[in-house]
């Protein structure tokens, strides 16, 4: 690498080495390198007398298991900037994924692959800026699981390596990620915030520049085996699915209770979502980005499935323009790799306001219903609670088979009661001597009719189910998803090109 003393250095910051990291990352004795003895050597009448090595290392391994193909920056050599050889094994690692249908891991610790103005007085000329083999980086994402992890400070097109992924985690206190660091922010814009108000772990997550915040570098790489786990190993393979103890017949008395009865009260949706699904399997993506919506990979049976579910607790899991983003990748991450979409939905609509109008909600809002509709793996919703408006109609295809199963919870309808009484019955409530009593009297009414049971007697809903009985339902219906997306690998990418 860089020699021992900037090894040494490497060491002080708080994080591994690239070698160190690899060797934790693969399985033991499964890794062999490509382009070992790539770098800058120096010769003196034919006599080597230097040698500086590239500073990416990349090659293929086994993770637990699985074939995979790595590329890692190594910050000891001119802090993971480019020099003569760099480019090159970069795009070599992004074409032996994209040959091979691999999934590909990017450890990325430095600029990463771009460029430093001290090279330019060496190369005595400059350029206009490409990216090699980005080509492969783009058609990559539609072919096999892409994963990087932030683990050191990433600019440029380091950060945008860490992006250009299905999964991404940076490490909390020595890894942050931005378009440019503090020096050329402070030159160019006049700010001068230091690395981790600029690009922390928690600002990008919270932007959803990246998924997840990993505690340390051991985390991170766990983060990485986990999500590869979940999915197969190309487009053109199925989902793997693994031996699980848990049984799928199994009810919990703690799901009668889980939802309150009065409607505007919060609860835990992920204490449900881990009560249903196979226990220890739910492994959330992007919790700080979008929080009215929670997006998972979990299994049922063993078997893995995309999950959708609201959160209560933000915005009353309402949609807004940050969660309709995290919504669409999300079902097009599922979509592309067969992985059947489990939706747990309180839908009360889109966030109002202001502030949300500003943002772009609605646009933003029916890019999410599309990517459902456009969605055409497997698909379930579990109606928990709250399903209302176009955002709520969004919960699932309507014009497909749009299997849903509601529980004894539910409420519906176009808009809700509490919100559209004034619109509806303006001209009753300003013409009443006592408003109040008046528009108490039409909530009576209303709620009358508004028993999700009077919906299943005009079969407006198919099925209304004890929550005791989700999990075991499915699980059945599990089993006969994956043995429909068995069918349709062979297909390979799907028409549409994933975007980071």
């Amino acid at each position: 690498m860089g020699g021992p003393e900037r090894v040494e250095r490497q060491h002080a910051s708080g994080r591994l080495t690239v070698r160190e990291r690899i060797e934790r990352l693969f399985d033991a004795g499964s890794f062999r390198e490509t382009g070992a003895i790539a770098g800058r050597a120096t010769y003196e009448e034919g006599e080597l007398t230097g040698f500086v090595p590239a500073n990416m290392v990349v090659g293929q391994g086994r993770i637990e298991g699985r074939r995979a193909v790595v590329q890692g920056d190594d910050f000891t050599v001119r802090g993971g900037a480019a020099d003569a050889a760099i480019w090159q094994k970069m795009v070599y690692a992004e074409r032996l994924a994209h040959d091979l249908r691999l999934p590909l891991v990017r450890l990325v610790d430095g600029t990463g692959g771009g460029g430093s103005v001290r090279s330019l007085e060496e190369m005595g000329y400059t350029y206009v800026p490409h990216v090699p083999g980005w080509d492969l980086t783009v058609a990559n994402l539609s072919r096999a699981p892409v994963a990087a992890a932030a683990l050191g400070p990433v600019a440029g097109l380091g950060a945008a390596r860490v992006v250009a992924a299905h999964f991404s985690t940076i490490v909390r206190g020595t890894a942050q990620l931005f378009v440019a660091g503090p020096p050329v922010v402070a030159a160019a814009m006049g700010e001068t915030p230091d690395k981790e108000m600029l690009g922390g772990a928690r600002a990008q997550a919270a932007a959803g520049a990246v998924d997840n915040v990993a505690a340390d570098e051991d985390d991170a790489l766990a983060q990485i085996k986990a999500f590869l786990s979940y999915l197969p190993g190309s487009v053109w393979e199925p989902p793997p699915v693994l031996a699980s103890s848990d049984p799928p017949e199994r009810r919990e008395e703690e799901l009668l209770s889980a939802v309150p009865r009065e409607s505007r009260r919060p609860y835990d949706m992920r204490s449900i979502l881990e009560a249903v699904f196979d226990r220890g399997s739910v492994f959330e993506m992007g919790a700080r980005y979008g929080r009215p919506l929670v997006t998972s990979l979990a299994r049922l049976g063993g078997r893995p499935v995309g999950v959708l579910a609201s959160d209560p607790n933000h915005y009353g899991g309402g949609l807004t323009g940050d969660g309709s983003d995290k919504l669409s990748l999300f079902v097009d991450l599922c979509d592309q790799f067969h992985l059947p979409v489990v939706n747990f939905v309180d839908q009360p609509g889109f966030v109002i306001g202001t502030a949300a109008e500003r943002a772009g909600t609605m646009r933003r809002g029916t890019r999410a219903v599309f990517a459902a509709y456009q969605a055409s793996v497997p698909w379930v919703s579990i109606i928990v609670r709250k399903v209302f408006g176009v955002a709520g109609s969004g919960h699932g295809n309507a014009q497909a088979l749009n299997l849903r199963y509601a529980w004894p919870s539910g409420d519906w309808g176009s808009l809700p009661i509490e919100g559209g009484i004034e619109a509806a019955y303006r001209r009753e409530l300003e013409a009443a001597e006592d408003p109040a009593a008046a528009r108490a009297g039409i909530v009576e009414r209303l709620n009358a009719v508004r028993s999700p049971f009077r919906t299943a007697e005009r079969f407006g809903i198919e099925e209304i189910i004890d929550p005791r009985d989700t999990r075991p339902i499915l699980c059945d219906w599990a089993e006969r998803a994956h043995e429909l997306v068995a069918h349709e690998t062979a297909g390979g990418p799907k028409g549409r090109g994933l975007r980071p």
